[in-house]
């Protein structure tokens, strides 16, 4: 049974923001349609996420909840998520209140003026470290530097999607996803809506550094081959360096002033040793993602689903 706008909520250790989120986002939702579902997809939570989830299901005929097998990553939560939502419109959005649920009748809006895709702007970001926010800053603009795609600035997964945008985004099957650029990569009319992200409500981060750094080389790899191409332009920089190098010893040479060769000569191996490992490594990160989709394991697998007539994958 359709409706006319999914809600899909990504948990992972949430058990303190689901009751406040739920709170919060119903009378929301009823204030600006007509009908609509929350999708829960707990991606292997080790808390009380999904009790809270299954009790909040057989409590309100509106709210369905998927739970994974184990965990496999937030982007996967989302693609489960989509492959399940039956609303005309689609929000994607995480369970910890900083994507505020307040901003979802701004987006319906936007679609209802016919917008396919509604992606929410961050204006302000409240509660994060000087060093997280720099870091982010950075990065999306050197993603949108060195990838042929128009991904917004400032953005994250927080975006309403129309029916069409869905379906399309379900056709995708790549494993290392990153939502937000795969979305963009879809095109259909797209715009933004600019909002204040608030601090996480209760419980910690599910992007610590060493995730944050794997997320951008995913969403890198993903979406350019300029790390490829670094082996090229090293390669004629190391090139003219060494020609010009070579000038300088013969130039010397000529005038009779010379040296012991050893510690150029090492410096000379360790560099070009260290550019040579850089540039095996980037080669094995994209001989990585080959590998894998190549295998065509299922994205993910659902061990239980609640609520709202489920259906299968």
């Amino acid at each position: 049974m359709s409706c006319e706008l999914s809600v899909v909520v990504p948990v992972f250790n949430e058990e303190g923001n689901i009751p406040e989120l739920y709170r919060r986002l119903v009378p929301v939702l009823e204030g600006c349609v007509a009908s609509f579902e929350v999708v829960f997809v707990d991606d292997g939570s080790r808390d009380r996420s999904w009790e809270l989830v299954r009790d909040l299901a057989g409590r309100d005929g509106r709210v369905r909840g998927l739970k994974f097998s184990r965990n496999f990553g937030h982007q996967m939560a989302f693609a489960a998520g989509l492959e399940q939502a039956r609303g005309e419109a689609v929000v994607i959005m995480d369970a910890d209140l900083q994507d505020p649920p307040e901003v979802i009748p701004e987006l319906v809006g936007r679609f209802r003026e016919g917008w396919d895709v509604v992606y929410a702007q961050r204006r302000r970001r409240e509660g994060e470290s000087a060093f997280k926010l720099w870091t982010a800053k950075a990065f999306y603009r050197l993603l949108r530097r060195i990838t042929p795609v128009d991904i917004p600035l400032d953005t994250g997964d927080f975006r309403l999607m129309s029916r069409r945008a869905v379906d399309a985004f379900r056709r995708l099957g790549e494993r290392h996803r990153f939502t937000r650029g795969l979305v963009a990569w879809l095109g259909f009319r797209q715009t933004g809506v600019l909002y204040d992200r608030a601090a996480r409500h209760a419980g910690d981060t599910k992007y610590p550094l060493r995730k944050m750094v794997r997320f951008a080389i995913d969403a890198i790899t993903s979406f350019s081959h300029v790390p490829l191409q670094l082996a090229t332009w090293l390669g004629f920089a190391v090139s003219a360096f060494a020609f010009a190098y070579i000038l300088v010893v013969l130039v010397l040479k000529v005038v009779g002033i010379s040296w012991p060769g050893y510690t150029s000569l090492m410096a000379a191996i360790l560099f070009l040793g260290g550019v040579q490992l850089v540039m095996i490594g980037l080669l094995g990160e994209y001989l990585g993602r080959v590998y894998d989709e190549v295998k065509r394991r299922p994205l993910y697998l659902v061990q239980e689903e609640v609520g709202g007539g489920t259906r299968g994958e």
